[in-house]
């Protein structure tokens, strides 16, 4: 079965339906055993002491924040391209997720940072570029408010979404495009295939990535659902309307 099958909204509505369950199981069980087992069950860093725990939450939450644009920009690629509407709905579906991942990366990097570096903020360029994305993120989410067609809110968007993924990327690269600020290098180099982290840490920051990316599907699924339903509701009332 072609994937082109599930741009039909009523076969992605099925298929949204029967695998909800799962995700959100699975995404419950990594979630919780990943944090569980990272704060309580590993130790105090030899010179980070317990703050480092906060890796647990952090890095998880920006890699989805950032990979949840990317995202958007594939679904959005697909909408300028092929007009599939499904894809546009994913694309807005998955913005109000990716901008709280974006905003608890935020927040956990600042409290992570202030014992680390002596200030809660420093205009590092990861820092910049990443509170840029957020910017981008509310932006998007605006836009859609805005403009009351759907069709041109959805070319819009997906063109502000273009733009946006360059401070997607630069969030992901910063550190390797400028061999300065404050910002350490990535705990997990998917480039190089290696990592900093130490297995005792690893173990429980692999659960939470995965819980993290499985609970941002589940919640892309539920929105997108939720958004076709309204599309169709909409459409719906249009109708009734006219034949008034």
């Amino acid at each position: 079965m072609s994937i082109w099958t599930y741009a039909n909204p009523v076969k992605f509505l099925a298929l949204s339906t029967r695998v909800q369950p799962w995700l959100w199981a699975a995404a419950s069980i990594a979630i919780g055993v990943g944090l569980v087992w990272g704060f309580f069950g590993t130790p105090d860093d030899f010179r980070q002491g317990s703050t480092v725990k906060i890796i647990y939450l952090h890095v998880p939450s920006a890699l989805m924040a950032i990979n949840a644009w990317f995202m958007m920009l594939v679904t959005s690629l697909i909408w300028l391209i092929r007009r599939h509407h499904v894809s546009a709905l994913a694309a807005k579906a998955a913005a109000p997720v990716g901008v709280v991942m974006t905003l608890i990366a935020l927040v956990t990097g600042a409290i992570w940072g202030q014992p680390m570096w002596g200030t809660w903020w420093a205009w590092d360029p990861r820092l910049t570029s990443f509170l840029i994305l957020f910017l981008f993120y509310l932006g998007y989410i605006a836009l859609w408010e805005a403009i009351e067609d759907p069709d041109t809110a959805a070319d819009l968007t997906s063109i502000l979404c273009l733009v946006g993924s360059v401070f997607a990327v630069l969030s992901r690269y910063a550190v390797q495009f400028w061999n300065q600020g404050l910002h350490q290098g990535t705990s997990v180099p998917v480039a190089t295939g290696g990592r900093t982290v130490a297995d005792v840490f690893w173990y429980p920051l692999l659960l939470s990535m995965i819980g993290f990316a499985l609970l941002f599907v589940a919640l892309v699924f539920y929105r997108t659902g939720t958004e076709i339903r309204i599309r169709r509701a909409a459409a719906l009332r249009a109708r009734a309307g006219r034949g008034l």
